[in-house]
């Protein structure tokens, strides 16, 4: 008891007595110190250990006689009845944890789809490959450890009964308090092997729209267009929206005005859409040409005519502010009306027996003038009124 007690106050008191020291001496003399102390405490370590260990053995002969010791006949007959087996559901265990973790990517990697066949798409399939294989195989040693464990302390005599219940009341203790990770987990599992979403696309999930930064099995990390970084857990993911899965696609209306011929303005809006689709600059990132489908709806100052184009991912908003400056250089140069809201003030209706005068020159004005007949001064309906003269009795 007296030398348990000492190894528990040496435990305890160590990282003290080194803070104390570091405080007291400084410089060579303090790590002079530091190494002195340290070995001191390591002689007593082996010296209390050494106590305990002859205790143990002394109190095992009394109870159990001078045929519990340790002797090498003792030893060859445990070893030919539980070591062999021992060793051999140890390294049965390596075995099937190298070969499962060998053939784990493989099959992982014939199990997912890959996007494209460029550098790119092969870098991305690697890295899911490589998520995914290191988690199944995390939880594989962990599952073949448990296994083994409880064979090997079955083998030592132990009873492991009580072990299995205690371990599956943890387990369900456990899948209770941790059922969001889990959840997170089994759906991060899911859009990593169907390439719901990848590093690099933009997205909106969990109404956050974004480009994704970072994938895992827990969580996804987005980074929107205020540079705000959103860390969401899978779990929480309902629907995921991809912008820039295999091709993005432009969509814009264009208004014009009523008045315009509609046969005439398609025509300029497809022979935009061919220009910017053979330009040096602009053509690659472009797939299809932007072309009209024709009127879509008849808006309160102007018709909406729809444009669509297929550009290469993430290209479409780039391509759509090309677009919109080339049509409206092209509108201005055919005379071709952008519509925009009008809007038409009424001043109200006069007091009965106001007389309405002209701003410049204070002249009465007549009804409805738009001139001024003594100046001459265009009347922009801002003109005062005097009240009406009282009655004179």
């Amino acid at each position: 008891m007296g030398a348990a007690l000492s190894l528990a106050l040496l435990v305890y008191g160590r990282p003290r007595l080194l803070a104390w020291l570091s405080h007291t001496f400084h410089g060579d003399r303090a790590i002079a110190v530091q190494r002195l102390c340290d070995v001191v405490i390591a002689t007593l370590d082996a010296v209390i250990v050494a106590v305990i260990a002859a205790a143990a053995i002394a109190i095992t002969v009394a109870r159990e006689g001078p045929e519990a010791l340790i002797t090498p006949e003792s030893i060859q007959v445990w070893f030919m009845s539980h070591g062999l087996l021992i060793l051999l559901i140890a390294a049965i265990g390596y075995l099937l944890y190298r070969l499962i973790r060998t053939a784990l990517p493989g099959i992982v990697e014939s199990s997912m789809s890959s996007r494209g066949r460029g550098r790119k798409a092969r870098e991305d399939l690697a890295r899911r490959v490589q998520t995914l294989s290191g988690a199944l195989a995390t939880i594989t040693a962990i599952t073949i450890l448990i296994v083994a464990s409880f064979m090997i302390l079955g083998e030592l005599g132990v009873d492991v009964t009580p072990l299995l219940a205690t371990a599956g009341v943890a387990g369900i203790a456990l899948g209770l308090g941790a059922q969001s990770l889990i959840r997170d987990m089994i759906a991060g599992l899911f859009i990593l092997m169907e390439d719901q979403y990848n590093k690099g696309d933009v997205v909106k999930v969990a109404g956050i729209a974004g480009l994704v930064e970072d994938v895992t099995l827990k969580r996804t990390v987005l980074r929107d267009l205020d540079g705000i970084v959103h860390s969401i857990p899978n779990g929480e993911i309902k629907m995921a929206s991809n912008y820039t899965k295999e091709y993005s696609r432009m969509n814009l209306d264009v208004p014009v005005a009523y008045g315009e011929n509609m046969d005439r303005v398609i025509e300029v809006i497809n022979r935009v859409g061919q220009e910017i689709a053979k330009d040096p600059v602009w053509g690659p990132k472009i797939r299809s040409a932007p072309q009209s489908l024709g009127i879509n709806k008849f808006g309160e100052s102007g018709v909406d005519i729809k444009v669509l184009g297929d550009t290469k991912p993430m290209m479409q908003w780039e391509v759509t502010r090309e677009f919109r400056l080339r049509i409206k250089k092209a509108f201005d140069q055919e005379h071709i009306e952008i519509p925009y809201p009008h809007l038409k003030l009424y001043y109200g209706q006069a007091e009965p027996g106001a007389i309405a005068l002209c701003p410049s020159c204070k002249h009465p004005l007549a009804d409805h003038a738009r001139y001024c007949a003594q100046c001459g001064s265009q009347l922009s309906g801002n003109a005062e009124v005097m009240p009406p003269l009282p009655d004179k009795k």
